[in-house]
């Protein structure tokens, strides 16, 4: 393994104190962090360069943060093995840091895949709202896309909380960027606040977890839970219930999950699209660590919790995007974000799943996610090319697409069958399937029952929105309005519906990625269903 020898010189030392000197010495696998690395020094290229670059200009940091999150995708390459680890004790060898095995690397390339995609969404969203900084914006989005990346490979607690807090902090500043905009300022507000009493709850849970078994490593916390104290069980289980309530809440689990609705319609749309993948992504990669790897011989107490959380989170959001009115402005961002919330609680059946079975199971949820953050950034780009023309986001702007822009139509006409798995969207349908199997294999029939309700429910709302694309426009039939060349009027007797503006060049490729990606992975599942089958931690 190729690494670097960073060593501690001690002056004049000889004898024992040369040997200590040694005993500390750290060998750093460069090329096994690279990929978090790379975001973070773009990260800071991009605010250095900020002050240099003329306003004229800005767009050209949108394009650096493009190209790094693009090498930092390509230096997932040579990891592909899985087999890398470094910031390991010197002492034991088996406990590291930083470990990019193919769990790490799988949820790395979900995380920088999504904030590229975000990246493509955010240039024309920087270029026309002078209210948001682009400087600022490109490194607050850069800092969180490291911090997420550097999360799924952390090995322990105190790496985990870091990598955790250094995804959110500046996401809670992405929400609330644009200037003036009091809709923002609040929904930052209530993201910042909620999630801080969360993380507060977690690090008391790891205090407690560092109490009982005096280590951060989660492979040594696994190893000395098997045989905690009969006096210190009870504090071991505390630890255990609390530290999982921090990464529920950034997946949204109900009932955590209250800031989810206001957080996305306040943020800017491409935000929105970051918080739904990548953000999921870091809170379900940071449950599967603790439980999965720290937490084994507690399965008795956050199996049963998370099970009762995936039950009651696909509940609460699909039976919540049911409710959401064709007219009432933004709604149909309101309803992908409560779609999100119904799409935690699939992705929390493997993970429960795992306490009765083995730790296999959370493979559904990453071939799961992998699926879900192709179709769902896919979507919010869509909706990123509606609002250039009908900026209130309701779903009856949605109405007759196909007769204005027919590609973007299909697209995300795609991209809901997809999210509700029915054909042609395969992929969406088999990864239902195999977290439904996850379900009845670790005999939580009961689970897979809630789930299958669920999945008829959002079949209702998903199938809904997909028909009101290939409706006629109010007020002339799709032939007359083609004949013609005339907008119809718009729904409700209002103004005229306005012809579709040419796509710009960065939102027009990331709906070519994302479509393009899902019609590959249905006509080849097994790409990402490979997953789970396997022990991603092997």
């Amino acid at each position: 393994m190729a690494a670097e020898a960073v060593t501690v010189a001690v002056t004049g030392a000889t004898g024992p104190a040369r040997t200590a000197a040694e005993s500390v010495v750290q060998s750093i696998d460069w090329l096994a962090i690279l990929p978090p690395v790379v975001v973070a020094a773009v990260a800071l290229l991009v605010l250095v360069a900020d002050l240099f670059v003329r306003e004229s200009r800005k767009h050209l940091l949108g394009l650096a943060s493009v190209a790094g999150l693009v090498v930092a995708l390509l230096a997932l390459i040579p990891l592909r093995k899985g087999d890398r680890t470094t910031f390991c004790l010197v002492d034991d060898a088996t406990a590291c840091s930083y470990t990019a095995d193919h769990f790490a690397l799988a949820v790395q390339a979900l995380v920088l895949g999504g904030a590229l995609l975000t990246a493509l969404l955010s240039i024309t969203a920087a270029k026309d709202d002078t209210r948001i900084p682009a400087g600022e914006y490109w490194f607050l989005l850069l800092s969180s896309a490291a911090g997420a990346a550097l999360l799924p490979a952390s090995r322990d607690l105190a790496t985990l909380v870091v990598a955790l807090e250094v995804a959110s902090l500046p996401a809670f500043a992405l929400v609330g960027l644009r200037r003036g905009d009091k809709r923002s300022s609040e929904a930052a507000l209530k993201f910042f606040l909620s999630s801080v009493t969360a993380t507060a709850v977690m690090l008391l849970g790891v205090s407690f977890v560092y109490a009982t078994t005096g280590t951060m490593h989660l492979t040594e916390i696994a190893t000395r839970l098997d045989d905690v104290p009969a006096q210190l069980d009870t504090l071991a289980q505390a630890g255990v219930a609390l530290t999982l309530v921090g990464f529920a809440f950034k997946t949204a689990a109900a009932p955590f999950h209250f800031w989810v609705p206001d957080t996305y319609v306040g943020a800017p749309l491409p935000v929105a699209a970051y918080l739904s993948v990548v953000g999921k992504a870091v809170g379900f990669s940071g449950l599967i660590l603790v439980t999965v790897v720290a937490f084994p011989s507690y399965a008795d107490v956050w199996g049963p919790a998370l099970a009762v959380l995936a039950a009651l989170t696909m509940t609460v959001g699909n039976v919540a995007a049911l409710r959401q009115s064709a007219t009432r402005a933004r709604g149909a961002i309101r309803l992908l974000a409560w779609s999100s919330v119904g799409q935690a609680g699939y992705l929390l059946v493997p993970i429960a799943a795992a306490a009765y079975t083995s730790d296999t199971q959370i493979g559904s949820t990453v071939a799961y996610a992998l699926m879900y953050a192709v179709v769902n950034l896919g979507a919010f780009a869509v909706a990123a090319v509606v609002a250039r023309t009908r900026p209130l986001h309701r779903l009856a702007d949605y109405r007759g697409l196909y007769a204005t822009n027919p590609l973007a139509a299909l697209a995300l006409g795609f991209f809901l069958l997809c999210l509700a798995g029915l054909p042609p969207g395969i992929i969406g349908l088999f990864a239902k399937v195999a977290v439904f199997s996850a379900a009845v294999d670790a005999g939580l029939g009961w689970l897979a029952v809630v789930m299958a309700v669920n999945v008829v429910i959002a079949l209702f709302y998903y199938l809904q929105w997909t028909a009101l694309l290939f409706r006629t426009p109010d007020g002339a039939p799709a032939s007359q309005e083609s004949a013609a060349g005339t907008p119809a009027p718009a729904e409700g007797g209002g103004a005229p519906r306005r012809p579709a503006l040419p796509v710009p060049v960065p939102l027009a490729l990331a709906i070519v990625l994302t479509f393009a990606a899902g019609i590959v992975l249905s006509g080849v599942p097994q790409l990402i269903l490979r997953f789970a089958t396997g022990n991603l931690f092997q």
